[in-house]
């Protein structure tokens, strides 16, 4: 690839993909979208960041585009880079803890919103099963992310 102003040789980096994923509480059970897109299924609520946001802002938004919902109590719960993670492409997911007051309702590329138990979760897609064990897994102990 060539600069267009100079014509000097750039090197092009591949780099993985910034996305968020949100773990939205509602009276102890979280909300999980349909996914109207390849890959199909269900899944957190999220997507990608956008150039100039901040991630936090990027898990609100996904929330409120995705869910309908106004989230409080955002809190960081961690990363997951696994570059085998999206099939589409190499993405880098941080995850977000936050509560919400309400009932869930698709907008965006959401087909359907609905909230679950952990005893009642559907098939997930991405890793999000791995997630949200670790998620419940933290709720149990009272820590972060378990070692793996």
């Amino acid at each position: 690839m060539r600069c267009p102003h100079c014509q000097e040789e750039i090197t092009v980096y591949r780099n993985p993909v910034p996305t968020v994923d949100i773990i939205i509480e509602i009276a102890g059970k979280i909300v999980l979208i349909e996914r109207k897109n390849p890959p199909h299924g269900w899944a957190l609520p999220g997507g990608f960041v956008d150039y100039g946001e901040s991630f936090e802002r990027a898990a609100a938004r996904e929330a409120l585009e995705e869910t309908d919902l106004r989230v409080t109590g955002l809190k960081q719960f961690h990363t997951y880079s696994r570059p085998n993670r999206d099939a589409r492409q190499h993405t880098a997911s941080t995850v977000y803890t936050a509560q919400a007051i309400g009932v869930p309702q698709a907008g965006d590329d959401a087909g359907r919103a609905a909230l679950f138990t952990e005893n009642d979760l559907p098939p997930l897609a991405f890793d999000h099963a791995e997630i949200l064990a670790d998620y419940y897994a933290a709720k149990k102990t009272g820590k972060g992310r378990p070692d793996k």
